[in-house]
């Protein structure tokens, strides 16, 4: 039986013993005591293993690709391989940054200036960012309101003649619908690149994600599943497309074709294409090399807990989490992303919310990222680099599309870290209870905001049967 189902006949048959008792207190955010106070799994992991690595890596005289060959082969090197077999991949190059992943996997299929990338409108800035640093324009496409992915139909609508690439970010803690975009992009022979940063080992249809599309660009950054702090790596089936990622990176070198003399450079020269130093170094290589080992298992133990949150939660009638296409064979929770429901939080945006479960559990809470029409980070008119005529600063001006289902989810959606979903049931059980217990002060936490209710909560006394709740943004298709 798959990991998913099993949990899900799990927490549904416990559901009912694992719901605590709310306390009636005020909320913490007002001076009550918090739900829970113990403290949270640390993020990033490190063990001795990790240290040994990190010691042979500092201690081995060569701190970067680009420093001279020991005689020991790199960690870089070796991380590509071990990464790209994770995969299932035939090629991987490691990079500096999740931003460095995109740059150069753009590049590489082929954006240019003036052309055109559909991305979609909740994500990270770098998505859109990156495109715009090459003198393209991002096209920013509305998401599906249960996957919060980018919507197929409304990417289909965006294509235009110089639609030169199709950027599919599988968010938070669930998958892009891939059949309908890798079909998309046949139709319209355009390569589509999978932003994978939040998705590491994460399965569509047996298929890790990222070797669906053209090129799979993943992050190595601090919050990320895997991660060395900074870092970042593509990875592509596609020899040519290799080739260039790799001299876009190095300076326009690439590793050595024949097996590298100690004491002599481990890149060669080549100048094909004009690269940029986005590579990594060997210190955060080998914490990769290392941490790798353990993504699967911290990977499933998310999954079982986050599974089992999202059912208490959407059991109680609080919140649903994020849909679950029933092609995704295994899930990475990057954060755990659940839609509140009105009538349960008196229709206070997630922010308030958010800030509320914040006090009571000791760990960040946040809404969901702002839609890039809007977001303060984005703004690429300000870029030196930005092309200032008048039809392109039309272009650029992200405020010209309509996001509705992003700013929706910006008002109702809410995340924890991955982090959390490390811990034990008692510490599980507290976050549905810290839930529980801000939607049943949510009127106070209105009245003391400023705002207004305005849906009227639901009594703790006739709390919502599992019958009446709408179940359409999560669980399997």
């Amino acid at each position: 039986m798959p990991l998913h189902q099993a949990s899900g006949i799990k927490y549904l048959q416990t559901a009912e013993k694992a719901m605590c008792n709310v306390p009636s207190a005020r909320l913490a955010i007002h001076g009550g005591s918090p739900v829970w106070n113990s403290g949270w799994p640390k993020w990033p992991r490190a063990d001795a293993g990790t240290e040994r690595v990190v010691l042979e890596a500092l201690h081995s005289g060569r701190w970067s690709i680009s420093g001279c060959h020991t005689g020991v082969r790199s960690f870089e090197r070796r991380f590509a391989e071990e990464f790209a077999a994770y995969n299932n991949s035939a090629y991987c190059v490691p990079t500096a940054s999740g931003s460095a992943s995109l740059s150069i996997a753009l590049e590489a299929v082929g954006v240019r200036h003036g052309d055109e990338v559909l991305v979609p409108g909740l994500t990270w800035v770098a998505c859109a960012s990156s495109v715009a640093a090459l003198g393209a324009v991002p096209v920013l496409v509305d998401i599906e309101p249960d996957t919060l992915c980018m919507s197929v139909d409304a990417a289909r609508k965006a294509i235009g003649p110089k639609t030169a690439a199709i950027m599919l970010v599988h968010l938070y803690g669930t998958v892009g619908n891939l059949d309908a975009f890798v079909a998309l992009a046949e139709e319209h022979e355009i390569p589509l690149i999978e932003d994978c940063a939040q998705a590491h080992g994460a399965r569509w249809r047996g298929r890790r994600v990222g070797t669906h599309g053209k090129v799979g660009a993943f992050s190595m950054q601090h919050s990320k599943v895997l991660t060395s702090g900074e870092g970042g790596a593509v990875i592509t089936d596609d020899f040519d497309v290799y080739e260039r990622m790799q001299q876009l990176r190095a300076d326009g070198r690439r590793y050595c074709s024949d097996e590298p003399r100690p004491r002599f450079m481990e890149l060669e020269e080549v100048g094909q294409i004009q690269g940029r130093n986005r590579c990594l170094s060997e210190l955060q290589a080998a914490i990769l090399l290392d941490r790798l080992q353990y993504l699967d298992a911290e990977n499933s133990l998310r999954e079982v807990n986050g599974e089992y949150l999202g059912g208490l939660l959407q059991q109680r009638g609080l919140a649903v989490l994020q849909r679950r296409p029933s092609q995704v064979e295994s899930r990475t929770f990057y954060h755990f992303c659940v839609r509140l429901r009105d009538e349960a939080f008196c229709g206070l945006p997630s922010a308030i919310v958010a800030e509320a479960l914040t006090a009571e559990l000791g760990v960040l809470v946040e809404p969901v990222d702002d839609p890039l029409n809007r977001h303060r980070l984005y703004n690429p008119l300000k870029s030196p680099r930005t092309d200032l005529s008048s039809q392109m600063r039309y272009l650029l001006d992200p405020s010209r599309f309509d996001l509705p289902n992003c700013d929706d989810a910006k008002r109702t959606c809410l995340t924890l870290p991955h982090a959390v979903l490390l811990a034990n049931k008692d510490a599980i059980d507290a976050i549905a209870t810290a839930f529980e217990k801000v939607a049943q002060g949510s009127k106070s936490l209105a009245q003391a905001t400023g705002g207004q209710p305005s849906i009227q909560a639901t009594s703790a006394d006739s709390p919502i049967s599992v019958a009446s709740i709408d179940l359409s943004w999560s669980g399997n298709e």
